[in-house]
């Protein structure tokens, strides 16, 4: 078995969305254990900084809130496709050749994990391939971009795939990811009434059989 941590290291200097500095953690040591006997800190976080999961309540009126995700809807098989060589938006025809089963957990590997700052250019997902994700039933989807769309006015993607109760994982780091199936570990704080929440995003590759 292999171990694989897709998640964004969470630092002041990290890349956040748009460059937002309001979006930047900020780690405040009050104490120091050479001088105190014990360390002990406060971290501030946009709950959408780096990598997090996004909850219905994000984008719905009345949607539910991080607490409520099931466990099992982000500790579950996945399958990583990787689209490296597309620019911009990504449709429907775009996915269609990878024949995406009802119930998967996509994860889609961009050119946005070899980026190590943010690219106001990074790939999104299109209105139309999220509207082919959701029809075909998914579980949910994850992206190497720090937002699943780009711009679109009144966040048709998000919304979309949210109506169809599918998960929207943001901010992954799939760089060293081969396409193929794994076990996806990326459980939310649980932190109630909150829209999102940063994960510990694991992806598991078991031991293939000897032949």
């Amino acid at each position: 078995m292999k171990l694989y941590d897709i998640s964004m290291p969470i630092h002041e200097e990290m890349p956040v969305y748009k460059n937002d500095k309001g979006r930047r953690p900020k780690l405040t040591f009050h104490k120091k254990v050479a001088v105190d006997g014990v360390t002990s800190s406060t971290l501030e976080l946009d709950l959408h900084t780096g990598t997090h999961l996004d909850a219905p309540l994000h984008m719905l009126p009345g949607g539910s809130a991080i607490d409520e995700v099931a466990m099992t809807s982000v500790l579950t098989a996945c399958r990583v496709i990787a689209l490296t060589e597309l620019e911009g938006e990504i449709s429907r025809s775009d996915l269609e050749p990878f024949e995406v089963q009802p119930g998967a957990f996509v994860l889609i590997k961009t050119r946005n994990s070899f980026s190590e700052a943010f690219d106001p250019g990074f790939v999104y997902l299109g209105l139309e391939a999220a509207k082919y994700l959701a029809e075909l039933g998914v579980k949910g989807v994850g992206t190497d971009g720090l937002g699943i769309e780009r711009g679109q006015e009144g966040h048709p993607t998000h919304k979309v795939l949210f109506e169809a109760g599918v998960m929207i994982l943001e901010g992954l780091m799939l760089k060293n990811i081969e396409p193929g199936d794994y076990k996806l570990i990326a459980l939310p704080l649980k932190i109630i009434g909150a829209e999102a929440s940063p994960v510990r995003a694991v992806l598991v590759q078991e031991k293939k059989a000897t032949e």
